[in-house]
């Protein structure tokens, strides 16, 4: 009676089809009730913060903005299903009127197929949502993961710049120290020397000319004070700049690769790269009367070093990362006559924990070409020993040929030396020479190689 007279909204309408069109409600979220935590963050807990929650927070929030700007734009549609049939669309129910109940149930079934697939399309539309959405979040991620590894670039060179002015400090002090006990000493001979003038001057005995010497004597004196005075000045500035440097090595000293895993009496294990290196040290006898961070230092008896990686398990920038570090190890010769007591332990962890650092950056940079090196015109890239093989190829420039890198223990911090194979069109020595002379070396020199030459030589024909 309702549809016959015109009174039937258009939900009422989809029911009497059969032809059903939930709409769900928007679900509020709560914070846990223990979200504001009283303790304050850790170190740990603010690099979190800074380089994965806010980043990943941001993209969350834009993609909400996004999905709520959809549904303000969808609610006015969604209100039509409690207005009247007859105001939304007069023909379609002066037709739908006049039809039978087989006619009716047609037009419903047609209406569910159509309801079917809009539903598929909106799954569709959903899916490729959430593929932008993780896409943004992993260029995000990698963004965030090259800011981090700049950042510790930085602190490695501010640690190093730190070392540099604290050895310049110690050396000055110590003139200024030197020449403080000469002027001391100085002052000293010229006291007792006046002490004697005053002595004759009491028993009658000093001169003129022994007058003008003592008046002489006390001007040098006074100059002398002065002078005194400026160079306790600087010592004591140069002694704040000390302390400074030290505070600065102390907040710093966090940043290295090697770990304890083991120290007692007799020997010391430490790890380097993810338990993969381990160096142990193995002690003497105590030395007496000196002592090593509170305790009695020893002398080394010897120093080895072992690979603990899986050489058949392991992928192929492991292998090379651990030849290079290895390669280094061994140029050094003989480690204990370099650390003959436990006073120069720091130093040949400080040493090894740079190379280890160097080489890691360098088997990242690597697997970033493996998984990416399309991007670049990059083929392939294979590793033979210390040898990195990659395969350009580029339809654009008409060119596809291999670039072999030597790679050594120093690297990032000298040229590579290379060869190049020419397999089709005419790029060759000398022209990825002409290119790769002008990438300075340094953090990521491998990656900001294949990008120059992806850059310079294969956007175009030559």
């Amino acid at each position: 009676q309702k549809f016959q007279s015109g009174v039937i909204t258009v939900g009422e309408f989809f029911t009497l089809l059969q032809v059903h069109i939930p709409i769900q409600k928007p679900r509020q979220s709560h914070l846990p009730a223990n979200y504001t935590a009283s303790t304050p963050p850790t170190a740990e807990d603010l690099l979190y913060s800074q380089y994965m929650y806010r980043p990943t927070l941001r993209i969350y929030e834009e993609d909400c903005q996004v999905l709520s700007q959809m549904i303000d734009e969808l609610k006015p549609y969604a209100s039509v299903q409690n207005q009247l049939l007859v105001n939304v669309n007069r023909s379609l129910w002066e037709v739908m009127r006049t039809c039978s109940d087989e006619e009716l149930k047609s037009f419903g079934a047609e209406l569910n197929k159509m309801k079917s697939s809009f539903t598929k399309e909106s799954k569709i539309l959903a899916h490729n949502g959430k593929v932008t959405l993780y896409s943004k979040l992993l260029q995000s991620t990698q963004e965030q993961w090259e800011k981090l590894q700049t950042r510790i670039t930085q602190m490695d060179e501010i640690l190093t710049e730190a070392e540099s002015c604290l050895a310049a400090l110690e050396g000055v002090w110590c003139i200024f120290f030197f020449f403080f006990l000469l002027e001391l000493e100085n002052l000293r001979a010229q006291e007792e020397e006046l002490q004697r003038f005053l002595f004759l001057n009491q028993c009658g005995l000093l001169s003129q000319e022994h007058l003008k010497q003592l008046f002489s004597l006390c001007r040098e004196l006074s100059d002398l004070e002065t002078e005194k005075e400026q160079v306790l000045a600087e010592i004591n500035q140069l002694q704040k700049k000390e302390k400074g440097c030290e505070e600065l090595l102390n907040t710093y000293n966090n940043f290295n690769e090697w770990e304890i895993s083991e120290w007692s009496d007799q020997q010391a294990v430490f790890t380097f790269l993810y338990d993969s290196v381990e160096f142990t040290v193995v002690f003497g006898s105590q030395i007496d009367g000196d002592f090593f961070g509170g305790i009695p230092c020893r002398k080394i008896v010897s120093m080895s070093f072992e690979s603990l990686l899986d050489e058949e398990e392991a992928p192929l920038s492991s292998r090379l990362v651990q030849r290079l570090i290895f390669q280094f190890i061994e140029s050094k010769g003989c480690w204990q006559e370099r650390c003959p007591t436990l006073h120069y332990l720091p130093q040949v962890l400080h040493d090894i924990s740079l190379v280890v650092s160097r080489c890691k950056v360098l088997g990242e940079e690597i697997e970033f070409l493996e998984k990416w090196g399309g991007k670049f015109n990059l083929l392939k890239t294979d590793i033979n020993n210390t040898e990195v093989k990659l395969l350009f190829s580029s339809s654009t420039a008409f060119a596809k040929f291999t670039l072999t890198l030597s790679l050594s223990a120093n690297y990032p911090s000298a040229s590579l030396p290379f060869t190049a194979q020419t397999k089709i069109g005419n790029i060759g020595e000398e022209e990825i020479s002409a290119v790769l002379s002008k990438v300075p070396t340094g953090y990521h020199y491998l990656r900001r190689m294949v990008s120059s030459i992806h850059q310079n030589l294969l956007q175009g024909p030559r």
